[in-house]
């Protein structure tokens, strides 16, 4: 039995953080579901701009979209949905399979909206609305705004996948809003199935901080943030708000593990992987990754409920002068900004290779 099919046998689902056609049309994709336990799917907008600027992959679908008169935000989102709808219907064994606790895909509304709740909650319901598909989670992150259109998009009946979460303050904050808007829904008389997970981002932390600390706790911060914030979903799970929700037949928002790839070069591919083994969680792994892991990774056991070593590491690390709330609202700001900017190089791409192909020059 390969790590990846222990892991899931553990209980946490892993999820590739990819999309393109190529990853489709090849097969490959069908192979990590039936060999590598994936069941699920992320994508964000630097995984759609790579594939464009790659050449061919989406060619023959710009060139129509350009002849009838697409260009900018409307033609990637439906560049977006056609392979949204194609994913989710690779899935939708799983999601079937496991009644709609697993096999999800996942689609931003536009990063250029985060400041604007309103604004976000319209973008969510027209994209959900659009793509006509029930295994469909819209990315919103959990910015300001986005906690207020997080609870409106769960009362209105969209699925969300939170993003840009950093710390167990984060999280929280995120899980209350979903619990305020299914809260809403009962209130009201609606069905409380409303899916959503919280992602948490993990190496992010470590790359923030890699020129101010010392080499003995090196990639140590975002494992510890991420074991101190699954105590926190944890402890929520078991709280008595949550209990008398699930008594009306609501289910728990899942803790995702987001940018969990290894960016220091001097330690292992496989590390955020094995330190955020945990059951009732979703890990979403960059291709790389997942395949270093199939091939090398371990399952070494569970993250701990009650938080472990994290706030002995903490304390280290604030000795060190890190301050991680300070730190936590920097990320989530940085975060922020540079999905816009990834955002905006994607138009870039976009008009860019419209441009090429209504000269006739692939």
């Amino acid at each position: 039995m390969n790590a990846t099919q222990q892991l899931h046998d553990l209980g946490q689902s892993i999820w590739l953080d990819n999309v393109s056609p190529a990853l489709l049309t090849s097969a490959a994709l069908s192979r990590y579901i039936r060999e590598l336990a994936v069941t699920g799917l992320t994508s964000n907008p630097a995984t759609f701009d790579h594939a464009i600027q790659s050449g061919g992959s989406y060619d023959d679908a710009i060139g129509r979209m350009v002849r009838e008169g697409k260009s900018g935000e409307p033609l990637f989102f439906e560049l977006a949905l056609e392979d949204t709808r194609q994913t989710a219907d690779l899935f939708r064994p799983i999601h079937d399979a496991t009644d709609g606790v697993d096999g999800w895909v996942s689609l931003d509304v536009s990063p250029l909206l985060a400041d604007h709740t309103t604004a976000t909650v319209l973008a969510a319901a027209q994209l959900h609305a659009r793509a006509q598909r029930a295994n469909l989670f819209i990315k919103i992150p959990g910015n300001a705004a986005g906690i207020a259109a997080i609870e409106e998009t769960i009362f209105a009946g969209v699925p969300v996948n939170v993003t840009l979460l950093f710390s167990r303050e984060h999280y929280i904050a995120a899980a209350e809003a979903y619990m305020r808007g299914i809260e809403r829904r009962i209130a009201a008389g609606l069905d409380p199935v409303v899916a959503s997970v919280a992602s948490i981002f993990v190496s992010r932390w470590d790359v923030a901080v890699t020129d101010e600390i010392s080499d003995q706790v090196r990639n140590g911060l975002g494992i510890a943030i991420a074991m101190r914030t699954y105590k926190a979903y944890r402890d929520l799970l078991a709280s008595k708000r949550w209990q008398q929700l699930a008594a009306a037949g609501a289910r728990p928002q899942r803790l995702l593990w987001a940018s969990t790839g290894s960016k220091d070069p001097a330690t292992s591919d496989t590390l955020y992987v094995e330190a955020l083994a945990a059951p009732d969680t979703i890990n979403t792994m960059p291709e790389k990754t997942l395949l270093a892991f199939a091939d090398h990774g371990q399952v070494k056991g569970n993250m701990p409920i009650d938080g472990g070593y994290a706030e002995a590491v903490l304390a280290e690390f604030t000795r060190e002068g890190v301050n991680d709330e300070v730190l936590a609202a920097d990320l989530q700001r940085r975060g922020t900004t540079a999905l816009a900017e990834s955002w905006r190089q994607l138009m870039s791409s976009i008009a860019a290779r419209s441009e090429l192909l209504t000269q006739g020059r692939p």
